[in-house]
């Protein structure tokens, strides 16, 4: 048991070595300081390479490319349902199914995210109408990945269009809650789905947040 905790620790210290790298370098008022949370940063990418089999010169680029404050990432999804069953989509990464949706991109409104990202990979329409929930992606019982991201889920109304796969989706189907496919899981797990069906037997229920 000690072995696995020491193991599964070493995202853990990685992650926050290279947030405090990150932020340092933003608030850095010399070369003296902007050399030492560059260290940091290295420490970082070593510490990736000695555990996976990533490079640490191209783990060290895309550190570097995270510039500001340090803050989570946002992604966004669409519950869209049609006669009681919710619409998934056939991820072409890992050939396993989710909610359409991705990362928020700057400018756009969070519902404008749901709703785009739903055209572009299932072909239909949709109208965000409530928040399910705001989800820590990071405390599903998954592993830990190495970028802290968020998670929002719009319930949303379906106003048209039709089944169309892009070049990011294999397939668009919609699905009995009771019948699933193989759930690409950092993007849609049955904690998510599960509270969707209870906003759905109950339109009262709060926003779930944590």
């Amino acid at each position: 048991m000690k072995e696995k905790n020491l193991e599964f620790k070493w995202l853990e210290i990685a992650r926050e070595i290279q947030q405090l790298s990150q932020t340092g370098l933003a608030f850095a008022n010399n070369d003296y300081e902007k050399e030492r949370y560059k260290r940091l940063n290295e420490i970082t990418s070593e510490i990736i390479e000695h555990h996976t089999d990533l490079e640490k010169e191209s783990l060290h680029k895309v550190l570097m490319n995270q510039p500001g404050y340090a803050t989570p990432k946002v992604d966004v999804r669409a519950a869209v349902i049609k006669d009681g069953k919710i619409l998934l989509v056939q991820e072409s990464t890992d050939n396993c199914w989710a909610m359409p949706g991705g990362w928020a991109d700057v400018g756009n409104l969070p519902s404008e995210v749901a709703s785009r990202e739903c055209k572009e990979e299932s072909g239909y329409d949709v109208k965000p109408i409530k928040v399910v929930g705001v989800f820590d992606a990071n405390r599903s019982g998954r592993p830990l990945e190495f970028f802290h991201a968020f998670k929002v889920i719009f319930l949303c109304e379906l106003i048209g269009g039709e089944a169309k796969p892009s070049n990011e989706t294999l397939d668009v189907q919609f699905f009995d809650f009771d019948d699933l496919p193989s759930l690409s899981l950092n993007r849609t797990n049955e904690k998510h789905l599960n509270e969707i069906k209870l906003h759905l037997s109950n339109p009262e229920r709060k926003t779930f947040f944590d």
